[in-house]
Parts: C-alpha cells; sequence; structure tokens
C-alpha cells in the first residue's frame, strides 16, 4: 500500500522540498538562480575562483584562516542577494563541527572500552599527585615572592576569539618576535578590511587602476602579482591587515592618516617591517 502511495505521488509530480546541506549548498543554489558563473562572481567580489570553490563545496579547511572563511562566504553572499550575517553565522557552525570532529577523531581513548581506561587505583593515585603537585608551587611561589604577594592562578582563562579579534591579531604580526616563526621571504599579498571603508584606491606604477570603490568588513584585495610596483591611496591605512603569502607583516598605519603613492609590493612591504623591527630593537 506505501509503495502504491509513493508510486502516485511521484506520478502527480508532487515536489520533495530539499534543504541545502550547508552554507556552501546555499550560495551556490543562489548563483545558479541567477545564472551566473563562478568567474563572473570573482570579479565582482575580488575573490579567487578557487577560494569560492572551495566555499561552495564547504572545505573550508583550503581556505587561508577561519577569519577569511567568514569573510569570503559573507562577500559572496551580498554578491548573490543572500543574508550575509546568516551564511556568515553558517560557515561558523560548519567550522565549529569540524574542529569538534577533528578533536574526536584525533583522541586516543574510546569512550566505553575498559581496556583503555585507567585503573582505579593509578586515578587516584594520579589525582593525588596532581594535588601534591599544585600545593608545591603555591608554597614556593609565596616564599619565593614574598610575604603579601600571591602566586599566579593555576587556571588559565581561556575564552574563544570573537571574529573581530582574530583581525586584529592578523594586522599585529609584532606579537611573534623572537619566536621560531618562520621568515616571511614573500608571496601574494592580500589586503583585508578590518572595519567598513568609504573609499580606497589599488593602483600601479603606470596609473593603471587595479581597484578602486568602498570596502566593508572582511572583504579582500589580493594585489596582483604581475603589478608594477603597485601602490596604495587611503585615508584609513590603519583599518587593513596585510599578509604576506599567508604571513601577517605590520599594518601601513596604527593611526587615521592619509596614504597617497604608498608602495604595497612584497618587497616594500618585508623592507617596511624590517624597519620597523629595528626601531623597535634600537628603542
Amino acid at each position: 500500500m506505501d509503495s502504491e502511495l509513493d508510486s502516485n505521488t511521484e506520478e502527480l509530480g508532487e515536489p520533495v522540498e530539499t534543504v541545502p546541506a550547508g552554507p556552501g549548498d546555499r550560495l551556490r543554489s543562489a548563483r545558479e538562480e541567477k545564472r551566473l558563473e563562478l568567474s563572473h562572481i570573482a570579479a565582482e567580489t575580488r575573490i579567487p575562483v578557487r577560494h569560492l570553490q572551495s566555499i561552495e563545496s564547504g572545505d573550508f579547511d583550503n581556505l587561508p584562516s577561519r577569519t577569511y572563511a567568514i569573510g569570503f562566504a559573507k562577500t559572496y553572499a551580498r554578491s548573490v542577494d543572500l543574508d550575509p550575517e546568516e551564511i556568515a553565522q553558517a560557515v561558523r557552525e560548519e567550522l565549529a563541527d569540524g574542529h569538534a570532529q577533528h578533536s574526536a577523531m584525533a583522541g586516543g581513548m574510546e569512550p566505553g572500552d575498559p581496556a583503555k581506561l585507567p585503573s582505579r587505583g593509578l586515578a587516584w593515585f594520579g589525582g593525588f599527585a596532581a594535588f601534591a603537585l599544585a600545593v608545591g608551587v603555591i608554597a614556593f611561589a609565596s616564599t619565593y615572592f614574598g610575604a603579601g604577594a600571591n602566586p599566579a592562578s593555576l587556571i588559565a582563562n581561556t575564552e574563544e576569539a570573537t571574529d573581530e579579534e582574530a583581525l586584529a591579531d592578523a594586522s599585529n604580526p609584532t606579537q611573534g618576535e623572537g619566536s621560531n616563526a618562520p621568515a616571511i621571504s614573500g608571496g601574494q599579498v592580500i589586503f583585508t578590511a578590518l572595519e567598513d571603508l568609504q573609499w580606497v584606491r589599488f593602483y600601479d606604477d603606470g596609473g593603471e587602476v587595479l581597484f578602486e570603490a568602498g570596502m566593508a568588513t572582511g572583504d579582500t584585495f589580493e594585489v596582483p602579482e604581475a603589478a608594477v610596483d603597485p601602490r596604495i591611496n587611503t585615508g584609513r591605512p590603519d583599518l587593513f591587515s596585510i599578509t604576506i603569502g599567508g604571513q601577517s607583516v605590520p599594518k601601513l598605519a596604527e593611526e587615521p592618516i592619509t596614504l597617497g603613492d604608498a608602495p604595497i609590493s612584497a618587497d616594500a612591504l618585508l623592507a617596511r617591517s624590517d624597519l620597523a623591527g629595528a626601531a623597535q630593537s634600537v628603542n
């Protein structure tokens, strides 16, 4: 009887409602409804086609970072008349789900497997050892720092960084000075808007305009590698984070100033970074 009902439903041609699996499917469906090619979206948003393909397929790990995944998706959503905030939230949820699945797969212990769980005696011994260690650390700190000084908390305060904090961290590469971070030698130069900008102009040495318009938060511009001595003209250089080959370099400025004819090639930006680092070491 059920099979007959199913066949009758198919013969009547009743539509079967399908819900896209994720934000990438929704973006692709909206683009196809408008009969637009990915190359058109790439030209309008200045996002490379390979990144758009990763977004549509849900491969957000192929994007430079979580911040880029959210920013690119919001820009894509605007170009196909979808709600950018709704798409951004969906991307955040997919990234969170992917991180949870990765953490579960990376764990070495499986629930319900007694062979992989420590014995009760070993667990008690471990807890006692941890308590004794904590008491020893507190006693040492009290003795070393003297009376009246409290030892630092043994409990670390951890909070998930917001999108704005991630963008700010990306624009402040000096935090890694003195670490083992690899030296930057060159690569693709990408500017990312940290806030909404009224106007910015990118152009090359011959005066050819590479990009000239306002930019929204999270919008990016990839400086063409073939551009000859690319330059920037803006009144808010402090609202741009910059990466070279996926690694952050210092902003052009930390406060609102008018920059005209400022070079932004990889070599020029790296030279500015070296000068800033030398000045800080002298001070």
